[in-house]
């Protein structure tokens, strides 16, 4: 971020036109909109939500809190460090100490008005117990007026250039926008370009003034479509480094469990000992292994060395932990300046054992991520890469799979075993496998972000037994799906079983959700691990076809009609087939039917199937198929009695020399299968994805003080706020005019309805409105109900409509309710539907539409999204209903105004997006007509919001 100058402090807190140390006196503090004196101030309570590990630009990490009392010396220690020019961008003079005043009033803040974050690492002073740290950035900002707060930075010297600066702005902004900050400010030297540079490449909206010698900076906090896709690169970037140092490891360390008594019984971890250096003697790879307290001792290998203490541990870049839970800090401690990138924990006893174990888990994370290292486990298989010269075996597995293009990443230690065993029956070649046991740090988001940019990784397979971030997942996966085939299989296919040890909030989403999220990833989602083996087999070794056009080539008639009802069933077309009696044929014959099959045109992909019933299956057909796929590139699978997986029979060379293999399956109904997968992501890799959707007309600003008000207003029990009496957990209750203002800043109109009690109150209101209306029982259980008396609809004259309301009053006294009715305006006639959103704990806001009725709601005939939305996104959410076609003209009906439900669909996303206080949104009925989309009807719900699972700010799991 630095771009390697010893710039520091980035920017000034004290007054704009002095070069002084000295802080603003009392009184200037007052006139700035300081919150009075330092000593006693009142405070907020410590915001830990602030608290987050993050990844830094070299993949190493660090921690990033709210500043303390107790920071003072260590904020000394780091004011001490600063170069003199460090401390002159910050100061404006080359101040070496902090006064005790500067001290205090630094170190105290009330995380409201004042606020300061810092990064900190374990601290490397001779003198440093445990738990002391050192300071290595901080972040601040003050208020000065409502809105407005000035900002600063200071990055530590020997950590400029990593990113430090970018990370804590992202993390200061998101705080400064939960107290209300909308815009930071700052005065900066001309010469201290990183600073310009922070703010200028984080995205935000950055005015600059040049007056006496001094920038002015001023950075609009709201975030902007160029902010988040800053943020989503720096991420990656991250990321990827991070996996990168991992993946590459050449010096890996195993800690065992020490030794135990003669006669004892093996621990579980000395049996991962023993394994690791089993592996190590047979298949070493292209790493130095170094051994610590293996408890039956080192065996004689040239890979393997045996370390006595850890005093003799030399530096390494990933180290192996298989030893007890409770060792496992104490022992990541001890790799402070070893270099390592890493921890690899092999052994269990973490957060699956109960609160005990969560918490150790915790302190694992904490360790390692303060002294820069990711952790994969616990409870990890290991991490295997393939590539020649840079092997890397540092699992439990026996030997690794062959090499190949496949990157494969599972949790659990059993589903790697599984996924290992498959990979080698099938003889398919993967280039790397990572097993991330319980997920507690590195996970597939992880992972992929690395296979993005490795050229040796074509195909990725996740196996997930849960996913702990999905809304990451969805934005991650729908990047790589877009350059390489994503294949996934989910664990209990809904995604809502959560394994032991796997820190995941509860879902109160529909089981549908998943496959939306997924599918809206581009991703390919298998339904077992067999299913994600076919389908990567046939991406490892095969081009993406052009269509779905098939054609098929089968021993019999009977095998030909069967592939192509599977085809069918799987959106396939059936362009061209052929049947041929094996042993009728001459081996010519054979060749010329393929040579047909292959024409230019004839089709874009081919499905052969070889069952032969009295004769022994010969090679004249696998040969010709496969010399014939190579040449023309044409993707191809086949079922062959005898042959599966990648076998010697199916491989050819293309002409560029490169070696082609035709996967072959163990039925007809596995490769149509599997071919159906990959089509339809070939196509989806075709279609435009669209752009994220921005509504115009959008006040973001006062939608976000309606919500803070109503909140407040609710939790002091004021009236008349718009807020009605909290609903337990359900949040917030608004009433109808609140809801209609708080959509109005999203461009969303509500028809204009008035409650009414008698029939004079209904025919006034209709003259108000006017004629004809449409009169609705105000009752929840009536509203929508035609069928029950609920609703008339085309009343003309007043005479109907006393009539109308006498009637209605006596079904709502039958029902047992209180009469209480609303007059609207009838809306043009047009096809009646559902627009919902709620904010669910693991997947965010997620956007729903549906035709309304009974029922589609019975039948679940409901489309769901995950905000934010692209265009396209809400095209196919519209259209994905099963009663879709009631909007397009069903049975001669009007066409209706498709583009403005498509316009109020997607307002609701971009709402649902920015207010993570909305509990849940209601417009039911929108009615489309046929020309223009109505919102007769909308509820709301708010309540506090807790930070998403993928918020505005990069952190690593808590």
């Amino acid at each position: 971020m630095f771009s390697g100058t010893p710039a520091g402090w980035l920017g000034r807190a004290f007054e704009p036109n002095s070069s002084r140390r000295r802080p603003p006196s009392r009184r200037a503090r007052a006139e700035r909109g300081y919150p009075g004196p330092v000593t006693g101030e009142a405070t907020t309570a410590y915001p830990v939500a602030w608290e987050a590990d993050v990844v830094l630009r070299d993949g190493t990490t660090t921690h990033v809190r709210p500043i303390r009392p107790e920071d003072a010396d260590a904020l000394q220690r780091f004011q001490m460090r600063q170069s003199e020019r460090s401390a002159y961008f910050r100061f404006f003079a080359p101040v070496r100490r902090l006064t005790d005043r500067e001290l205090e009033l630094f170190t105290h803040v009330d995380h409201v008005r004042r606020v300061a974050l810092v990064a900190v690492r374990p601290s490397t002073e001779p003198d440093a117990g445990p738990g002391d740290e050192d300071i290595i950035g901080v972040a601040r900002y003050d208020v000065v007026e409502p809105g407005l707060a000035e900002v600063a930075f200071n990055i530590g010297d020997a950590f400029q250039g990593m990113g430090l600066g970018s990370v804590l702005l992202e993390h200061l902004a998101a705080a400064a926008r939960e107290r209300g900050v909308r815009r930071f400010t700052a005065d900066v030297l001309p010469q201290n370009g990183s600073m310009l540079a922070v703010f200028r490449d984080a995205g935000y909206a950055v005015r600059q003034q040049l007056d006496d010698g001094v920038v002015t900076v001023s950075v609009d906090l709201d975030p902007t479509d160029r902010s988040r896709e800053v943020m989503a690169d720096r991420e990656h970037r991250a990321e990827a480094r991070s996996m990168q140092g991992l993946l590459s490891a050449r010096r890996v360390l195993l800690v065992g469990p020490g030794h135990r008594e003669a006669g004892a019984a093996p621990a579980a971890e000395a049996l991962l000992v023993a394994r690791v250096l089993e592996a190590a003697v047979t298949d070493p790879g292209d790493t130095e292994l170094f051994v610590l307290d293996a408890p039956g001792g080192v065996p004689d290998a040239p890979a393997v060395q045996a370390v006595g203490s850890w005093a003799e541990v030399p530096d390494v870049d990933l180290a192996l932990l298989a030893l007890p839970a409770a060792d496992a800090v104490a022992a990541v401690r001890r790799l402070a300046g070893k270099g390592c990138r890493g921890v690899v924990v092999l052994s269990a006893g973490f957060a699956e054992t109960g609160p005990e174990g969560l918490a150790r888990q915790r302190e694992l994370l904490r360790a390692a991520h303060g002294l820069g290292m990711r952790v994969v486990g616990p409870a990890s298989y290991g991490l295997l890469t393939t590539a020649p010269g840079a092997r890397l075996h540092a699992s439990l597995a026996e030997r690794p799979p062959a090499a190949g293009v496949v990157g494969v990443f599972c949790q659990s230690a059993p589903a790697a075993v599984t996924l290992g065993a498959t990979l080698e029956r099938r003889g398919l070649g993967v280039s790397a496998l990572v097993s991330a046991g319980h997920r507690a740090d590195v996970s597939g988001n992880d992972l992929m972000q690395h296979w993005l940019q490795d050229d040796a990784t074509q195909v990725v397979c996740l196996y997930l037994e849960s996913i702990g971030n999905p809304r990451k997942f969805s934005r991650v996966a729908r990047r790589l799906a877009a350059e390489k085939p994503v294949v996934v299989v989910v664990a209990g296919r809904s995604g809502q079983v959560v394994p032991p040890g796997h820190a995941v909030r509860a879902t109160r989403a529909p089981r549908a959700m998943l496959d939306e999220m997924l599918r809206q990833s581009g991703v390919i989602r298998a339904d077992n691990t067999h299913q994600l083996m076919d389908v990567a087999q046939v991406l490892a070794h095969q081009p993406l076809p052009a269509g779905g056009r098939v054609g098929i080539l089968a021993s019999s008639a009977a095998l030909a009609a069967l592939v192509a009802e599977a085809a069918a069933a799987h959106g396939l077309v059936v362009a061209a087939s052929s049947d041929y009696l094996s042993a009728d044929r001459s081996a010519q014959e054979v060749v010329r039917t393929v040579e047909g099959l292959y024409a230019d045109g004839a089709c874009d992909a081919v499905v052969v199937v070889d069952v032969p019933v009295v004769m022994p299956r010969g090679d004249t057909l696998a040969r010709a198929v496969a010399e014939a796929a190579a040449r023309t590139g044409r993707t191809t699978v086949v079922s062959m009695l005898g042959l599966h997986g990648m076998p010697d029979e199916l491989a050819a060379t293309a002409p560029d020399g490169a070696a082609v293999r035709v996967p072959a399956f163990s039925t007809p109904e596995d490769a149509v299968a599997a071919l159906g997968k990959v089509v339809a992501y070939a196509g989806w890799r075709t279609r435009e994805r669209g752009a994220p959707v921005r509504p115009s007309g959008v006040d973001r600003v006062r939608a976000r003080r309606l919500v803070e008000q109503h909140l407040r207003a609710a939790s002091s029990g004021s009236a008349g706020s718009g807020a009605l009496a909290p609903d337990g957990e359900n949040g917030v209750l608004l009433d109808e005019d609140a809801v209609s203002e708080l959509l109005a800043c999203y461009g969303v109109t509500v028809w204009p309805a008035r409650r009414v009690a008698t029939p004079e109150e209904a025919v006034a209101a209709a003259d108000e409105l006017g004629w004809p209306v449409a009169l609705k029982s105000a009752s929840q259980v009536l509203r929508h109900r035609t069928d029950l008396g609920g609703v008339r609809l085309d009343l003309g004259d007043a005479e109907d409509l006393r009539e109308s309301v006498e009637r209605m009053s006596a079904v709502s006294r039958a029902a047992g309710l209180e009469p209480a009715f609303e007059v609207q305006s009838m809306a043009p006639p047009g096809v009646a539907c559902v627009v919902r959103s709620v904010e669910d704990p693991l997947f965010g806001p997620i956007v729903s539409f549906g035709l309304a009725g009974d029922a589609v709601e019975l039948l679940g005939d409901v489309a769901y999204g995950v905000p934010p939305l692209t265009d396209v996104d809400v095209h196919d959410l519209v259209r994905s209903v099963r009663a879709a076609p009631r909007l397009f003209g069903y049975q001669g009906a009007p066409h209706a105004d498709v583009g403005a439900l498509e316009d109020v669909a997607a307002r609701v996303s971009v709402l649902a997006d920015d207010l993570p206080e909305l509990a849940a949104l209601e417009l039911y009925p929108v009615v489309a007509a046929e020309h223009g989309a109505t919102v007769l009807h909308a509820t709301a719900r708010l309540r506090p919001a807790t930070e998403r699972r993928d918020p505005l700010r990069r952190v690593l799991p808590a």
